[in-house]
């Protein structure tokens, strides 16, 4: 049985507020917090999005990371913060960063990116479920969407929490399975 906190927090300079999301098991298993990506060394955000294992799943990806490069996507995350009031968040398990990922607006609508470090590969289902949570509390927010690359096989996780695929898209010139989860339903 898991209980989440919300902690509402003072609002940023931009005039958006923080979230910190922190996810407990009653059996005293790891703390999983929803923090800024600013909170987070660009050093270990490069090492992060530079480690092959990860970046086989991200087909977008440049053939190099630096740490401007993490600049940049902090920036460009921010930016969403400003613009849409939501964004993306930087995962930390027992207070180390683990990934990042969260929700941005494609279009008309919201989509959920989710880029873990190697070792938390296992966390992408209960951080998804955090995420969805906040998000049937977001009144924006009636359906989210998901595009993984076609290198992702186990996808039972998504069916599980209410996921069907509606198809093939090309983003970019990539290809990804496109998800959509209805979050007016409860979970």
């Amino acid at each position: 049985m898991l209980n989440v906190t919300i902690f509402r927090e003072l609002p940023m300079t931009l005039g958006t507020g923080m979230y910190r999301l922190a996810l407990m098991s009653q059996q005293n298993a790891p703390m999983i917090t929803f923090a800024r990506l600013p909170e987070v060394p660009l050093d270990q955000i490069t090492a992060h999005m530079s480690d092959p294992r990860v970046t086989r799943h991200l087909p977008l990806m440049p053939d190099h990371w630096d740490d401007g490069a993490s600049r940049d996507l902090v920036a460009a995350k921010e930016a969403s913060w400003a613009r849409e009031g939501l964004g993306h968040w930087a995962f930390l398990q027992d207070g180390a960063y683990v990934g990042w990922g969260g929700f941005q607006k494609e279009g008309a609508e919201w989509d959920f990116g989710l880029v873990l470090t190697a070792r938390a590969f296992g966390l992408g289902g209960v951080i998804t479920r955090q995420a969805l949570e906040f998000a049937r509390g977001e009144p924006r927010i009636s359906e989210v969407t998901f595009l993984l690359p076609p290198s992702r096989h186990s996808l039972r996780g998504l069916a599980r929490m209410g996921a069907t695929q509606v198809g093939r898209v090309t983003y970019d010139g990539a290809e990804f399975l496109k998800f959509h989860i209805d979050v007016t339903r409860p979970g």
